[in-house]
């Protein structure tokens, strides 16, 4: 694999997956067995964050203390990319100063913009358009679940980044995607990705695998919120939903949830989720990310 950044799942193979998810089942055992880990000693990453986290956060910064390097947080507020400074300029500053940078921003173009000045490898955090290392952690989980790629994710609710990552990580893996939503959700640039859509969620969970959802409003859409619960009301993950797929389907959401709206507590607390595991395997996965991006 040979890359220097990770903005979008677009460029990079199945190969290049396939090595990554191996890398990181290495990283996962020696950690467990507490081996410790120094392929990034003295390296430092910055997290230029403009939207809050939890998981992204800890992760990236857990998992660099992990593999022997440094991290430092850094908010919008302290730097104002792209209205204090532009983005050009601090993507040409930090070149200097560490060895890689995670992006979390509003508009995929800052980070695409900042990456094409940049000589260190960058990271996409979180977009408005796509979140990679999401999609990664998903399909890592599964298959570390379901030991097969000869699978059915069935994705119920708003077309969003995490959406978007996941069809692309299983469009790339050969897994079928069904994604299903109201129907003035449903007209969409699929971006050349080839999956299905079915507006009923019944139809969509038949012989389903997977069944994951999200919240109906993404961060900077909470001025819509009250709208998409009245539209997003039928596509809740509940019980009966459960019970339409297969009898050992997993149920994922990437977190946060809005318990009561898009899953039921029943649901993401019962026996078939693994929101948790797929938590974890964030830190796992972007620790192989920064071994291949970062490491020497």
């Amino acid at each position: 694999m040979k890359h220097k950044h990770l903005l979008t799942l677009d460029d990079y193979s199945r190969a290049d997956i396939e090595e990554l998810f191996k890398i990181a089942t290495e990283l996962k055992t020696n950690l467990r067995q507490g081996k410790d880990i120094n392929t990034l000693y003295k390296k430092t990453l910055a997290l230029i964050f403009e939207k809050p986290s939890a998981r992204t956060r800890t992760s990236f910064e857990v998992g660099m203390v992990q593999l022997g390097g440094h991290s430092m947080f850094v908010q919008q507020s302290e730097i104002g990319m792209n209205n204090r400074e532009s983005i050009s300029d601090l993507s040409k500053n930090y070149s200097r100063f560490v060895d890689g940078v995670v992006i979390r921003a509003k508009k995929h173009s800052d980070i695409v913009e900042f990456a094409k000045n940049s000589s260190i490898p960058v990271i996409n955090g979180l977009s408005d358009s796509h979140h990679p290392c999401q999609g990664l952690a998903d399909i890592f989980t599964i298959v570390e679940k379901k030991k097969s790629l000869d699978l059915k994710v069935a994705y119920i609710g708003d077309y969003n980044n995490v959406s978007r990552s996941l069809a692309n990580a299983c469009h790339k893996m050969g897994i079928e995607f069904v994604i299903s939503s109201p129907n003035k959700y449903l007209n969409f640039d699929s971006e050349g990705l080839s999956f299905c859509r079915e507006e009923d969620p019944i139809a969509a969970v038949k012989d389903a695998d997977v069944i994951y959802t999200d919240v109906w409003a993404s961060m900077g859409q909470e001025d819509e919120l009250e709208k998409r619960k009245k539209e997003f009301s039928k596509y809740a993950v509940n019980d009966r939903l459960i019970q339409s797929a297969k009898k050992d389907v997993l149920f994922m959401h990437c977190l946060p949830a809005r318990r009561g709206e898009e899953v039921m507590d029943s649901v993401i607390d019962g026996s078939h989720s693994v929101v948790f595991d797929q938590a974890e395997n964030r830190m796992h996965i972007q620790k192989a990310v920064l071994v291949k991006l970062m490491g020497n």
